[in-house]
Formats: structure tokens, C-alpha cells, sequence
């Protein structure tokens, strides 16, 4: 007799478009017991339990699609695998990495269901799957259960393997051009766009930031020599190389000055406004554990800004503070910088804080600065007196519409001198609105790889779309950064009509690559003998910067098991909706089913793409209706009944008269190819048919498409021969 339990069957990682979504999920089969027979309402306390524990379930939409629909259908009953479906999402979004698909459905077995939900990273949605099993279990058998303890691991998951928030948010303002992004390792390194197209950034570096403009950066004695030869307002400094030197600098240089490493970042080891000798010695000794040198120079009175420039212009600006407590005669420093500078929610850990919270034990900087005013963290200021903690930092107040021009157009001079095309310029100044010639600022710094995080969540302000503006920068206005992709599906010769395709594409002057069932071949090479219709062999085509277009034969068990290897495609090719029979594991048990699967490759056709699907197959003819591109069917026959209605409406089709092979716009023929359908060799006609019509969709002329096809047949006939 079955248990009150909810089992998790197995797990799998749709990593592509696939029968669910067009976005990864994975799917869980889920046995919920004798659950099944007590749905939610029969269960005591449970709708207490779950909205106390998760509150936030209240913004789930569901089947009523509006604020509170789970939760209604939580208190009016529903099963088990529909209550850990939308638990397992909100655990992931609480945990920092925010979802919203989801759905279960029953299985042919009583119980059983599939559950997929949506997730970013498969580790994180796995987690987040058990997590949300024990969290129902204790819910349902009316056990305490620690919420925030279990939301501790997934939070730590997703800082240490999601991308970072700077490259999040470029990828999604390239998803919201509708290019492509593939994450290329496991830290910040991702692909935008496809094969010959496509372009690589590293958080805010791009495959055209050079590496002699990044060593310039990091060099600062030589970022301000180019910068000053320009004409660009820069401090006076020194290299030095030991402390005795620093202080003769200084005296040189005029004190107030700074002591920095020579090539640290992010502020680390850097003191300003030294007056002293012991106060430089001192900072000397901070910079050089942060750098492999040190220099001394001018200190520039006036508020710390970094201007991000991209490309030829300055798109976001963001001002430091001044940090400073207030004593009340009781406190110790460090008790106030607690009460009064960490409290503030702004500040965090993590990334997606925009302040950094003020920890006197891990910042020699914080001590030093108190030191030099006669104070340390256990000093207790009378009450009224303001402690300076920091003249400058936390960079993340925006001010990119106080910007004066002037300024604007000196630090994307400033970039180009040094060579970066994204770049972190910053300066000090009292007044970002005035010239920096009106006020003696300056620019300090010029850096490769900012930190976006200032300008796309400020402290205050306005969030600027800094990742719109590089995805703008890498892709023209009219790119996509996309190459042409044909997928192919179905049970009738699709490894043939796959190298047919190839071979018209090489004979047309591209270089393309094909992933099909005999191997992964790039022009017409062979490069992996084993069979390469799978997602990682059409995932070594797309992040392949020679291809140009790329061919996959994608199987019904790859969609079910895998995806799709690729987000959209050019030419979505259906030979038929067979074979259902084979996916019992699957369980895949009708012909309905099976269309379900299939249509995936219809799904992913691009608005100016074509599905290319045979006529002579009643189930393939209803998918032209579910693609977002157009459709050309193909058949033997011009009187075959969807041939002759797709002719009225206006649409292509490409069929036989005779051995002639016709391409047909509405009751326009376009071309009659100027070769026999037998001219592919052993080729059967259908499958000819479907390679022709690909090769048209893709702008092939039928002359070529006639050379391809002879080619093809050749070398068939010649390995024929060999074998």
C-alpha cells in the first residue's frame, strides 16, 4: 500500500528549447503516494502552514492568472505535485535567482506526475527541487520546518555559480534584442550571438578590449603620462620604491597627496589627504601589500566619481560619499559604524548590495584613517562630534544627468588614449555639473572591466541600462548576431536531407557545419565519427566562430531528453510525426503525444524564418499554424490538397512535375530547377524535396541548389563505391 510521501522519481535537464518552453526547465518525475487521493483542501493546516512559511506564494498567478490564483486553488484543493512545482520556483526566487514557468501533469501511471519548472542553473533547480520536497513533507505531516536555514545553502549556490549581476544584466538586454546567449564557463565568460557572428563579453569586457589598452590601465604611471600628453587634466605623482622615497615624493609632489598601488583597483590600499611623514610611511606599507609598486601623488580635493564610458560615448555617472558617524558619548567607533553606517539595507555582502557594509576588522584603510585622526574602533566620541570613516568610496550615487558636456567628452577622450572600448574613468571633482578646468578636478584612474553594478542599481537615483548600451555597442542596430540555423526532425531519412543541405550551403560558399547521426562534420570534414545529433554537438557548432550556418538533426528521444541545442532557428524542417512507439520511456504513449514533441521545432522557427514541413503528413500540415515564420510545404504531387490550398493563399511550395522539381510562390512558379529530383543520386525524392526547400528558404539560387545536388550525388556514388 502506498505512503502519504512524495518521491522524486528522477530528474532531468532540459538545457534547450524543448516540449515544456522555449527555455531551460527541468522535469521531475514526481510519485506523490497515496497523495493522490488527498488533495489540499482534505489536509489540516496545510494552507496555514505553506503561507506562513512562503508569504510570497500570494504572487503566484496560476491557472486564474491573476495576484493569489495558487493560492486559491491551494484553499479549494489541489495535488501535491502542483504545490511543489510552485514551491520549488519560489525557492529559487527567494534564493536570488528569480523563475516563474512552471506546470506538473499526470502521467499514464496513477500518482506519477511530470513536474518542470523553470531555472537559471540546473545545480541551484535541483537543490531547489529537494528542498521544496521536505519543505511540503513537513508542511503536509505538520512539522517544524526552518526556512530561512534552508534558504542559506541555495542563496551561497547561487552567489558562487549564477553569473554575476554586472553580466546578468547585459545578457538580458541582449535577450531583449532577441540575440542569443550561450555561458561559455562556469564564472562570467558568455557568447552573444552565434558562430561567425557572434561576439564574447567577460563581465564588462568584450572581445574588443585589447590587452596592451588593459595593461595600460593597470599601469597608472603611464595611463596619466598618455592621458596628460593629450591634454587631459591629470594629478602630479611619483613611482617610489621605498618609504623613505614615498615621503620624498610627497614633499616634492606638495603635500596634501595620495599614496595608491601602482596597479590595484576597486580602491584597495589607497590613502588620501596625507600630511605627515608617518602618515605616508604608513600608507606606503598599505599599497604595497595590495600592488607590485607604489606611487605618490597629488591629492585632488573634491568628491570621487567613476563615468563609465562604452564605445564613443559616457552613458552612466556615479558619485562617491563622504562617510562619517556622530558620537553620543556612550559608543565605541565601531559600535556606531554598526548602528548608524551598517544598518543602512543598501548595504551587503553580497553583489547585488550596492554599499559595502563598513568592517573595521577587515579594512586597514578604515584604521588608518582613524589613526590619523587620533582615534580607534574602541574610542567613544562625545556626543555631537562627527568621525570621518572615509573621504571617498561606495561609488554609487547617480548623477549621470548632472554631467557636464565638457567633462563627458574629456573621459571618452580619455578611454580612446588608452585604447579601451568599455571603460571606468574616474575622476575627482567638487562640482560634476562644471568643467573640471573651473575647478582644478582631475582625472585619477581609467579602468578596464568596471563594475556595473553602481549605475544599473544605484544607492540613489536612476538605474541606467548600461548593458542596452554595450549590447548596442557590440551589435548594430540590424544584427542579431545570428548565423542561420537548420533543424531537422522526424523519422524519414533526416541524416540525408541533412548532408544534402550542407553540401548546397558549401557549394553556395558558406562554411557550415552539420550535427546529424553519422558524425559532426565543418565543411564537409569529419571531425567526430561518433553521432552528433545531441545537444552538445549542436552546441560546438554555434560557439564555432568560423561556421556560418549550421545544420542539426535533432531526434524526438534529443528533445525529450536534452532540447534543442540552439534558441531559434532560420529553417525548421518536419519530415513527419512518427515513431512514438519507441518513447514508451518517455511515455509517450498516442499520436497526440508525439505532436506535442515534434512541434518544438516548429515552435523555435524565427518570425523570418521558414518551417518547412511535408505535405503528405496530416499532423505536420497542422503545425504551419503554430509556426511564427512562414511555412513551405513540399510533396510529389502539385494536386495533393495542402499543396493546392498553401498555392491559393499566397504561400511557397515546392513539389514534382514529372522529374522536374518546381518552386511555386502562390500560383507564381518561381523556378523550375534545371536538374531531375533524381539528380541527388539514391536520395529519395521526398527527402530531395525537403533539402530543396530549405536551401530556398535560405536564399540558395537554383543554380547552385542544381550544383549542390550533382556534387552531392558524385561523392555518394564514390563512397558507394569505396564501401
Amino acid at each position: 500500500m502506498k505512503k502519504k510521501d512524495i518521491a522524486i522519481q528522477k530528474v532531468n535537464y532540459l538545457r534547450g528549447p524543448n516540449i515544456w518552453t522555449y527555455r531551460p526547465v527541468i522535469e521531475a518525475w514526481v510519485d506523490i503516494g497515496a497523495l493522490e487521493d488527498f488533495p489540499s483542501n482534505t489536509i489540516p493546516g496545510l494552507y496555514e502552514r505553506l503561507t506562513a512559511w512562503l508569504p510570497t506564494l500570494i504572487e503566484h498567478r496560476c491557472g486564474i492568472g491573476e495576484r493569489g490564483g495558487f493560492l486559491e486553488r491551494l484553499r479549494t484543493g489541489t495535488w501535491s505535485a502542483h504545490i511543489l512545482e510552485h514551491i520549488t520556483l519560489e525557492l529559487q526566487s527567494l534564493a536570488g535567482m528569480p523563475v516563474g514557468f512552471g506546470k506538473a501533469r499526470e502521467t499514464s501511471e496513477r500518482g506519477v506526475y511530470k513536474v518542470a519548472f523553470r531555472t537559471r542553473q540546473e545545480e541551484v533547480g535541483r537543490a531547489a527541487l529537494q528542498t521544496a520536497r521536505d519543505l511540503l513533507m513537513a508542511a503536509i505531516e505538520d512539522r517544524p520546518f526552518d526556512v530561512q536555514a534552508a534558504l542559506a545553502p541555495l542563496r551561497d549556490m547561487v552567489d558562487r555559480i549564477c553569473l554575476g549581476p554586472s553580466t546578468a544584466h547585459i545578457v538580458d538586454a541582449a535577450t531583449d534584442r532577441r540575440i542569443p546567449a550561450i555561458r561559455l564557463t562556469d564564472g562570467n565568460l558568455v557568447q552573444l550571438g552565434y558562430g561567425a557572428r557572434q561576439r564574447r563579453i567577460w563581465t564588462a569586457e568584450t572581445d574588443r578590449t585589447s590587452a596592451i589598452a588593459e595593461g595600460i590601465s593597470r599601469d597608472k604611471d603611464l595611463t596619466k603620462s598618455l592621458l596628460k600628453s593629450c591634454g587631459v587634466p591629470v594629478p602630479e605623482g611619483q613611482l617610489v620604491d621605498s618609504p623613505e622615497e614615498a615621503w620624498e615624493a610627497a614633499q616634492d609632489i606638495g603635500l596634501p597627496v595620495a599614496v595608491k598601488p601602482y596597479d590595484g583597483n576597486h580602491g584597495r590600499g589607497v590613502s588620501l589627504d596625507l600630511v605627515s611623514r608617518e602618515q605616508v610611511i604608513e600608507a606606503y606599507a598599505l599599497a604595497e601589500r595590495e600592488g607590485s609598486g607604489v606611487i605618490v601623488e597629488q591629492s585632488i580635493s573634491g568628491i570621487e566619481h567613476r563615468l563609465l564610458v562604452v564605445g564613443k560615448k559616457m552613458v552612466a555617472a556615479a558619485a562617491g560619499e563622504t562617510a562619517t558617524v556622530t558620537g553620543d558619548g556612550k559608543s565605541t567607533i565601531a559600535q556606531l559604524i554598526d548602528s548608524q553606517i551598517n544598518t543602512d539595507p543598501r548595504r551587503g555582502m553580497d553583489e547585488e548590495f550596492p554599499l559595502e557594509p563598513m568592517l573595521l576588522e577587515e579594512s586597514d584603510e578604515l584604521v588608518l584613517q582613524l589613526a590619523r585622526q587620533g582615534y580607534t574602533g574602541d574610542s567613544v566620541p562625545a556626543a555631537g562630534q562627527k568621525i570621518q570613516l572615509q573621504r571617498n568610496g561606495n561609488v554609487a550615487f547617480d548623477v549621470t544627468d548632472r554631467v557636464h558636456p565638457d567633462t563627458a567628452t574629456l573621459v571618452c577622450l580619455a578611454a580612446r588614449v588608452v585604447g579601451l572600448d568599455i571603460a571606468g574613468v574616474d575622476l575627482v571633482v567638487d562640482d560634476i555639473s562644471r568643467p573640471l578646468t573651473e575647478q582644478r578636478g582631475a582625472i585619477i584612474e581609467v579602468n578596464a572591466g568596471p563594475g556595473l553594478l553602481a549605475h544599473t542599481k544605484p544607492a540613489s537615483g536612476q538605474p541606467r541600462p548600461v548593458g542596452t548600451e554595450i549590447v548596442s555597442h557590440l551589435f548594430a542596430e540590424d544584427e542579431d548576431g545570428r548565423i542561420p540555423v537548420v533543424g531537422i526532425t522526424g523519422t524519414r531519412d533526416t541524416t540525408r536531407i541533412a548532408q544534402l543541405i550542407d553540401k548546397i550551403l558549401c557549394v553556395a560558399g558558406r562554411h557550415v557545419g552539420l550535427a546529424c547521426a553519422e558524425g559532426l562534420y565543418l565543411n564537409q570534414r569529419r571531425v567526430r565519427a561518433e553521432p552528433s545529433d545531441n545537444w552538445e554537438a549542436g552546441q560546438s557548432l554555434l560557439i564555432n566562430r568560423s561556421v556560418q550556418a549550421a545544420i542539426i538533426e535533432n531526434g524526438a528521444r534529443q528533445l525529450l531528453a536534452e532540447g534543442l541545442s540552439y534558441d531559434r532557428c532560420s529553417v525548421g524542417i518536419v519530415t513527419d510525426v512518427a515513431g512514438y512507439e519507441a518513447l514508451a520511456d518517455f511515455d509517450i504513449r498516442t499520436p497526440e503525444q508525439m505532436f506535442n514533441v515534434i512541434r518544438t521545432q516548429v515552435d523555435v522557427v524565427l518570425p523570418d524564418g521558414y518551417a518547412v514541413l511535408n505535405a503528405e503528413d496530416h499532423q505536420a500540415v497542422e503545425m504551419a499554424e503554430l509556426c511564427d515564420g512562414d511555412v513551405i510545404f513540399y510533396a510529389l504531387s502539385e494536386s495533393l490538397g495542402a499543396i493546392a490550398a498553401h498555392r491559393d493563399d499566397g504561400g511557397r511550395t515546392v513539389f514534382c512535375r514529372g522529374d522536374d522539381i518546381v518552386l511555386a510562390h502562390g500560383s507564381m512558379e518561381t523556378a523550375v530547377l534545371p536538374c531531375s529530383v533524381n539528380a541527388a543520386g539514391d536520395l529519395a525524392p521526398h527527402s530531395v524535396l525537403a533539402a530543396v526547400a530549405a536551401a530556398w528558404a535560405l536564399n540558395v539560387s537554383p543554380e547552385l541548389i542544381c550544383a549542390g545536388m550533382r556534387t552531392f550525388a558524385a561523392q555518394s556514388a564514390v563512397a558507394a563505391l569505396r564501401h
